[in-house]
């Protein structure tokens, strides 16, 4: 069986709108975890490194956090927050936690709600949310 996500509504400018189809994620056995590979992939365009990630960890074979990790974008945002607030001195304070800097971005806590809604009218249920405390974690070294 497969879904298409139609009616997402009218997005901000900054956002725009992938083509979705999603097969078989409304049926629980559709998915094997069993059959999965033990790493994946990621690349920049741009760069020539591959980052293989153990999939188990989410770490590189080496142990050290990947590129995609949340506390990775959390420091680069950072330091594009950080840019912006010399520039506009009403940009606001840095968020120390990473879950705080989630909640302030209203347009993406927006366009995230309409997503969630989006799926309920298509058929596939509730999003899943993680455990918060994944997200509660502060910027360090």
């Amino acid at each position: 069986m497969s879904h298409r996500i139609e009616d997402i509504g009218q997005l901000p400018a900054s956002y725009r709108r992938n083509q979705l189809l999603l097969s078989g994620v409304s049926h629980a056995d559709a998915r094997q975890p069993g059959k999965s590979p033990s790493f994946s992939v990621n690349w920049i365009v741009g760069n020539t490194d591959l980052e293989v990630i153990n999939a188990t960890t989410g770490k590189k074979n080496c142990g050290s956090p990947s590129r995609l990790c949340k506390h990775m974008f959390f420091a680069r945002w950072a330091k594009l927050h950080g840019k912006l607030s010399t520039r506009t001195p009403s940009h606001g304070d840095m968020p120390s936690m990473y879950s705080e800097a989630k909640l302030v971005a209203q347009t993406y806590q927006a366009v995230k709600q309409q997503l969630f809604k989006a799926f309920q009218k298509a058929g596939l249920g509730t999003w899943v949310k993680k455990p918060p405390e994944q997200d509660q974690f502060l910027l360090t070294g």
